[in-house]
């Protein structure tokens, strides 16, 4: 047998994520108020890390000042220093340089001295309501209710979901308490009566019927529509009802207003469900005629390196400490190194991305929506020198203030749609153009979709009908025959 060596030689690309090119990339798809909470976190974790307090130490600010000059010596209205994008190379294992961190670590992102009355006003101070369960036990517990109703009470109201509609079977509380289900039913009417009226309904159809017997309207003209007719109903298709029920439409119509007063969802007023106010990333101000970007670094922690532990490492340089507890910090000074380079890195890099929208969209900025250009994210990544996926991971979850309002910064990117004689339209701005033209039309008359195709078309934007239709769900309007308006 013979044996034959070969050499071969083979050229291959692999790309190796490292621990900060991890880091980065996930502070950086990070919203600010998840920011916030990680970077707590790792406090908590971390014991080298340590928030910056000015009023406490006042020198150390003084340290820290001289780092700006990485950002540029920042006058006011001055745009910073352009840094390229994280790359992740190097294994991070070398030896930790304290003069160079003290160097170069600055404050997060892009400071500004906003002036008093500058902010968007908070308005909405949120309160502690009732939940549903809490406001019909109180209800129960009033009641004359048997033990045993009483046990099945509580299955009943446990057994209610946000908008107030029952989602057990009643053979299923039957079998959990061991009664019939004849019986779970007789406390089921009971439980219907308690406020708010409809509520623990099985379906919608029951729902209203028990609005409709609460105001007297059992077995009248309302009732009839809601056991027979709640898909015509749906549709707003009143003349087929008074066909079929053979009622005149006038009286139709007046049924219908008093259905249309009734809740659907009648649980839903106390939802526990608490609504969240929504902190800009970024702030762009007009100052003349320019604008101006501000970061907001409002709630998150200026991060530093405890000195206490920077002295204990000098100490370990000299032998002082046993290897594992040296081996220990300098993990944990490299860990704390990362995250505060990767935070500065991420707040440059929203800085960037936001300064080449403002520049992309400017007319939007002067003159409004109807301005708005098309734009891509290769469009932004070309002009900041970055990929796709860094700018989609930018423009994920953050938010703008701006003089005409707060917006996603996803809203500036749109598809354009080509417009004779001019430059392309942003899709925003045409479906702006429709809600105008929605906005306008006789209630009683609305336009369909190929009449509003009509009317782009007399302003020179030449689109489909499906498009318009695609378009005007996306702002969550009704077809024609469901804007029409009877009353």
């Amino acid at each position: 047998m013979a044996f034959e060596l070969r050499q071969n030689l083979k050229l291959t690309q692999q790309l190796i994520m490292t621990p900060q090119l991890q880091q980065a990339i996930k502070l950086l798809q990070l919203s600010r108020l998840d920011l916030v909470d990680m970077v707590n976190q790792e406090m908590e974790e971390n014991p080298l890390l340590e928030e910056v307090v000015s009023d406490e130490d006042p020198e150390a600010e003084k340290k820290i000042e001289p780092a700006q000059t990485e950002e540029g010596d920042r006058e006011e209205g001055k745009t910073v220093e352009r840094t390229g994008e994280l790359t992740g190379e190097g294994d991070g294992r070398e030896e930790f340089d304290w003069d160079g961190y003290l160097e170069d670590y600055g404050p997060m992102g892009v400071t500004y001295d906003r002036q008093e009355g500058t902010a968007p006003s908070w308005d909405n101070l949120l309160v502690v309501k009732n939940s549903l369960t809490d406001h019909l036990m109180w209800q129960l517990l009033l009641s004359r209710f048997t033990e045993a109703e009483y046990r099945i009470g509580e299955q009943i109201i446990g057994n209610l979901d946000q908008n107030g509609y029952l989602v057990a079977t009643l053979d299923e509380i039957g079998v959990q308490e061991k009664v019939e289900p004849a019986f779970v039913e007789e406390v089921l009417k009971k439980i219907q009566e308690f406020d708010p009226v409809g509520i623990a309904a099985r379906d919608l159809r029951e729902c209203l019927l028990i609005q409709a017997k609460m105001v007297g309207n059992a077995r009248s003209l309302v009732e009839r529509i809601i056991l027979g007719h709640l898909k015509d109903l749906e549709v707003k298709n009143y003349p087929q009802i008074a066909r079929k029920l053979k009622e005149s439409l006038d009286d139709v119509l007046a049924a219908v207003v008093i259905i249309s007063h009734m809740d659907p969802h009648p649980g839903s007023i106390y939802n526990e469900e608490r609504i969240q106010a929504i902190v800009p990333d970024v702030y762009v101000f007009k100052s003349g005629d320019d604008y101006k970007i501000v970061l907001n670094d409002e709630g998150l922690p200026r991060l530093r390196i405890s000195n206490f532990y920077r002295e204990i490492m000098g100490g370990m340089n000299a032998g002082v400490t046993r290897e594992n507890g040296k081996k220990y910090i300098k993990e944990r000074v490299q860990s704390a190194t990362w995250l505060i380079k990767s935070i500065q890195q991420r707040q440059k890099t929203i800085y960037r991305v936001t300064e080449s929208i403002v520049r992309f969209q400017r007319d939007f900025f002067d003159l409004g929506i109807n301005s708005m250009k098309p734009l891509i994210l290769r469009d932004i990544a070309d002009d900041v020198e970055m990929h796709e996926s860094t700018i989609s991971r930018v423009v994920t979850n953050k938010y703008m203030h701006t003089p005409r309002g707060l917006f996603e910064l996803k809203y500036f990117f749109g598809s354009g749609i080509r417009k004779p004689g001019s430059d392309d339209v942003s899709s925003k701005s045409v479906q702006d153009d429709i809600r105008k033209i929605i906005g306008k039309e006789d209630p009683r008359k609305p336009f369909s979709d190929q009449v509003i195709v009509a009317r782009l078309g007399d302003s020179g934007i030449s689109i489909a009908r499906r498009t318009v239709a695609k378009y005007r769900e996306m702002m969550g309007i009704l077809p024609s025959s469901m804007r029409k308006k009877y009353f």
